[in-house]
């Protein structure tokens, strides 16, 4: 199939065109016979395989159909609405009357009543923001949409938006037609097929949640206190821009201002930004200006830069599913790329689950992996627990009385016990180590400084 067999408007061929586009990918060839006859339909497709032009293009012919009609896109985040947003300008560039009203927080709503006030022929939303509007009666849905597209519906779910999406329903026609995609499937997600969609048909290209073929990964062995130094020998090897991917915002921050201390022009994306500051970050990141981009796994779905050479897993995800989504921002539509994965003692659970799934879906195993992964299975089995990234600081047995000053010990029993520190730590060795707060007691009869540290 070719994009001239769909008998598609000039102006959108016009566009495809412009755009570069030269025949359909897999998952829009699967699905576009379907979406034109008005079918509700579930799609699941490898992340990067034209997900977004699959449900874009027939959407504008269907509108074409019925002047009157108008459509709506929920997305999970600002940025997958935003980018969805920015391709349906670029597929309408060459035609009138189809404007649209993307609709996210961190943005006026003073300037979204005016954007629905042009009356757009599609509105694409993350799920709060649509339901202030709702609420405010600025958008009224139930007498135009004629098709709902739920876009990365895994990942609202994951978000703990189906109150939310609940909410929406209620406000649509009932008579209409549902396109479901998704890049994972889960009975959660069959729960909300049987909720939004009436007899669906199921299209599923390739494998679900399977990594694509054209990424590489290896892994490299570390500890906490190393990653710092690790990321900055990998970043200055690699070639092209990078995306890193931490687990929290404040480690983000601090990652993207440790780069840029050693001459690394670095962008932040995260969920604590203000909308300007991650748009500023995109364009950065997306432009070149910034050569590596330090992200919360806000950035895993629906950021689609050109270009991303290689993606870093500085964290590990503690989704197993996303760490697929996250390496897959690389090796996008054909084109090759690599994913780098830190591993540390103390992620070695959630690594045993990542190449579980990745064993389970027929993906590539990340080199070097294998060993590591059994190694650190054996001794989750047999209950070894993990040491501590200030345990291996200190270099002393837990529990175990040091005089302070006094030099390190061979044996420890040997100590003198009449002044010292002792370190307790203050929860289960199985969680993963976050910022020391320290807390000092003083015992003046025993001369003894009690050290607490809580993580």
């Amino acid at each position: 199939m070719t994009f001239q067999d769909l008998d598609l408007p000039p102006f959108v061929m016009k566009a495809i065109d412009q755009l570069g586009f030269q025949n359909p990918t897999e998952i829009q060839t699967a699905v576009f016979a379907d979406v034109f006859a008005g079918t509700d339909l579930i799609a699941s497709a490898q992340t990067g395989s034209g997900k977004t032009a699959a449900f874009c293009v027939p959407i504008i012919s269907r509108l074409i159909e019925n002047p009157a009609s108008t459509a709506l896109v929920l997305a999970p985040t600002r940025e997958l609405a935003l980018q969805i947003d920015e391709f349906w300008k670029q597929l309408t560039l060459f035609a009138r009357g189809f404007p649209s009203a993307c609709l996210i927080g961190g943005v006026s709503m003073q300037a979204q009543d005016r954007m629905l006030r042009k009356q757009p022929r599609i509105i694409i939303a993350t799920p709060g923001r649509l339901l202030d509007h709702i609420r405010r009666r600025t958008v009224r849905l139930m007498k135009s949409t004629s098709i709902l597209v739920l876009d990365e519906a895994d990942r609202m779910l994951d978000m703990g938006f189906r109150p939310q999406l609940t909410a929406i329903r209620d406000e649509l026609p009932k008579s209409r037609q549902t396109l479901l995609f998704s890049a994972t499937w889960s009975p959660e997600m069959d729960s909300l097929s049987k909720e939004y969609l009436r007899e669906p048909k199921r299209i599923a290209v390739g494998t679900v949640s399977k990594v694509a073929p054209t990424i590489s990964s290896r892994t490299i062995t570390t500890s906490q206190q190393k990653k710092n130094e690790t990321l900055l020998e990998e970043v200055g090897r690699l070639r092209g821009q990078v995306l890193i991917f931490a687990r929290t915002q404040k480690r983000t921050d601090r990652l993207a201002r440790y780069l840029e201390s050693y001459g690394v022009k670095s962008a932040c994306l995260h969920g604590g930004r203000t909308q300007g500051q991650r748009k500023a970050a995109l364009k950065a990141f997306s432009t070149g200006e910034s050569r590596v981009m330090v992200a919360t796994d806000i950035a895993a779905r629906g950021i689609d830069v050109a270009g991303i050479q290689t993606v870093i897993n500085y964290d590990l995800p503690q989704v197993p599913e996303d760490y697929i989504h996250r390496i897959g921002r690389t090796g996008r539509a054909g084109a090759s790329g690599e994913a780098v994965t830190f591993l540390v003692p103390e992620e070695r659970l959630e690594w045993r689950d990542i190449v579980a799934l990745l064993k389970k879906t027929g993906s590539q195993i990340p080199k070097g992996s294998e060993g590591v992964a059994k190694q650190e299975v054996l001794k989750a089995e047999k209950g070894a627990p993990v040491q501590k990234a200030s345990a291996l600081k200190a270099k002393h047995p837990k529990g175990r009385i040091v005089p302070a000053g006094a030099p390190k010990a061979s044996n420890p029993e040997a100590v003198p016990p009449t002044t010292g520190v002792i370190t307790i730590p203050l929860v289960p060795a199985q969680v993963a180590p976050k910022a020391a707060v320290r807390r000092q007691v003083i015992v003046p009869s025993e001369r003894i400084r009690v050290s607490l540290v809580r993580r």
